[in-house]
C-alpha cells in the first residue's frame, strides 16, 4: 500500500528503497552507523511493509530520527513523489526486471540520482534505451551494477588500464579476468534474476539477442565491434596457468566493461578484448574440476529452461530471494580475482582484486553503500552530467579510493614483464 499522503514523504539526502529485504537490511546496517547516525547524511528507509520497516528501524542502534516511507514498487505516482523528495535513491529491490522499471523512470524524470545492484543486462538495456535522453535533460545520474556485479570487474579493468598507461604509456588491448577464489553463500536474488531472464528469453527472442551481444549496453551506434572471447565450457589458459570454467557473472560484467570503454570514447581501444572465467587449477585435477563445473552449470541452465524442472529446482535446491548466509558466514567469505593485461608491444600487467567478505552479501552491501555515498558526496554535477553511467565512468578512481579505505577491497598491480 502507499503512504497515507504524499506530504509524509520527507526530504532527505538518500532513500534506501527495499530496506526490508535481506541485502536492504544489510545495507541499512552498514550506512546508518557510518554516515547517518553522525548526521553527515540524512537517510530514509523505504519499502512496502511498515511493520517490516519498523523492525529494520529497531535494529539500528541509537536511531531516533530515521523516517520510514511505505509504498509500492508499481505505484508510479508515489515513486514520482518519492524521487522528488530525495537527492539519491539506492535500490535493492530485485529482480529489477520485475520490480525496477517505475523507480528508474521516476528518478530519470525528476533529476534524482540513482544506483542499484542490477546484474540483469536485458533490463539495463531497456532502461538505458527508454530513459537516457530524459535523464540527460533532467540531470539524473543513474548507475547500475554497483555490487559484486560489476564493481570488481569494472573498476578492476579501470585500475589496470590506468596503471598500464602510467607504466607503459598506453592501455592494454587484451584483458582477462580470472576468478581465483570465491567463498560465500549463494545469492537468492542472483538466482531469481537468472531464472527471470530465462523466462523472459523464452517469451521474447529479442532478449536472447541482447544477451548474446557483448556490446549490448554500449550507447546507440556503438553496439557492434570485434568478436569477443568467451569461456562457455572448459579450457586451459596458459597465462593463468589454470584450467578454466565459465563464470556465471561474466554475462553482465563483460557488458558493463564494454559500456565503460565506449563511454570513454574507446580509451582502451576499439579492438579491446575482454573475458571472464573461473580458475579451477592446473593438471589433471584442474581439468576434472573445470569439466565438472561446466557440466553442472550446463545442466542447471538446461533444467532452468523448462517450466516443470524450473519449478522443482525453485522448491528444492535453489535459494529464494531474501535468503542469505548468516553474519558469521558473511564475515568468513572472501574472493580473489586476477586480471591479466597484455598489449601488442608484449607488455604484461597483472592486477589482483580482493574482497574481505562474502561477495554476494557482506562485500556487496559495502560496495553499494560506498557507491551511493560517493555519487552523493564526491561527484559534482559539473563533473558528471545526467545519464546512465557505469561505476568506472561515474566514479572511477574516487570510488576505488573509497572502497579500499572503507569497504575491504584491494587493487594491487604486479608487473609481470
Amino acid at each position: 500500500m502507499g503512504p497515507d499522503n504524499n506530504a509524509r514523504i520527507p526530504e532527505v539526502d538518500i532513500i534506501l528503497w527495499g530496506a526490508t529485504g535481506f541485502i536492504g537490511r544489510l545495507l541499512a546496517g552498514y550506512l546508518w552507523p557510518r554516515y547517518g547516525k553522525t548526521g553527515e547524511i540524512s537517510f530514509a528507509l523505504g519499502g512496502n511493509s511498515r511493520s517490516e520497516l519498523e523492525a529494520v528501524h529497531e535494529d539500528l542502534d541509537g536511531n531516533d530520527r530515521l523516517p520510514l516511507i511505505v509504498g509500492d514498487a508499481f505505484d508510479r505516482p508515489f515513486l514520482e513523489e518519492m524521487a522528488k523528495k530525495a537527492r539519491l535513491v539506492v535500490s535493492t529491490v530485485g529482480p529489477y526486471a520485475k520490480f525496477g522499471d517505475n523507480l528508474v523512470a521516476a528518478c530519470a524524470a525528476n533529476g534524482t540520482d540513482y544506483c542499484d545492484l542490477a546484474g540483469e543486462a536485458q533490463w539495463m538495456h531497456r532502461m538505458i534505451k527508454a530513459h537516457q535522453e530524459e535523464a540527460k535533460k533532467s540531470g539524473a545520474r543513474l548507475v547500475h551494477a554497483c555490487g559484486f556485479d560489476s564493481i570488481p570487474s569494472d573498476l578492476g579493468v579501470l585500475f589496470l588500464q590506468n596503471e598500464a598507461k602510467r607504466r607503459f604509456g598506453g592501455p592494454m588491448d587484451r584483458v582477462k579476468l580470472r576468478v581465483k577464489i570465491m567463498r560465500g553463500g549463494a545469492s537468492g536474488g542472483t538466482v531469481a534474476s537468472i531464472l527471470n531472464f530465462i523466462e523472459e528469453a523464452r517469451r521474447d527472442p529479442d532478449v536472447l539477442k541482447i544477451a548474446k551481444n557483448p556490446y549490448a549496453l554500449a550507447p546507440e551506434g556503438m553496439q557492434t565491434g570485434v568478436r569477443q572471447p568467451n569461456v562457455s565450457t572448459f579450457e586451459y589458459d596458459p597465462d593463468a596457468q589454470s584450467w578454466l570454467a565459465p563464470f556465471v557473472m561474466a554475462a553482465v560484467n563483460t557488458r558493463v566493461v564494454h559500456r565503460s570503454n565506449a563511454l570513454m570514447n574507446h580509451a582502451w581501444g576499439r579492438d579491446f578484448l575482454y573475458d571472464e572465467a573461473m580458475m579451477m587449477g592446473d593438471g589433471i585435477k584442474g581439468r576434472f574440476r573445470a569439466a565438472s563445473f561446466a557440466g553442472a552449470l550446463g545442466a542447471f541452465l538446461i533444467g532452468s529452461a523448462f517450466a516443470p524442472s524450473r519449478a522443482i529446482m525453485k522448491k528444492t535446491i535453489l535459494p529464494k530471494p531474501g535468503e542469505g548466509p548468516s553474519p558469521e558466514k558473511q564475515e568468513k567469505g572472501f574472493y580473489k580475482m586476477l586480471l591479466i593485461g597484455k598489449d601488442e608491444a608484449g607488455h604484461r600487467l597483472d592486477v589482483n582484486v580482493t574482497g574481505d567478505q562474502d561477495p554476494g552479501y557482506g562485500s556487496t552491501r559495502k560496495m553499494l553503500g560506498e557507491s551511493a555515498v560517493c555519487l552523493f558526496k564526491d561527484i559534482s554535477r559539473q563533473d558528471l552530467k545526467g545519464g546512465f553511467w557505469t561505476p568506472a565512468t561515474a566514479m572511477g578512481e574516487t570510488l576505488i579510493q573509497r572502497l579500499t579505505a572503507n569497504a575491504g577491497l584491494t587493487f594491487d598491480a604486479v608487473d609481470s614483464d
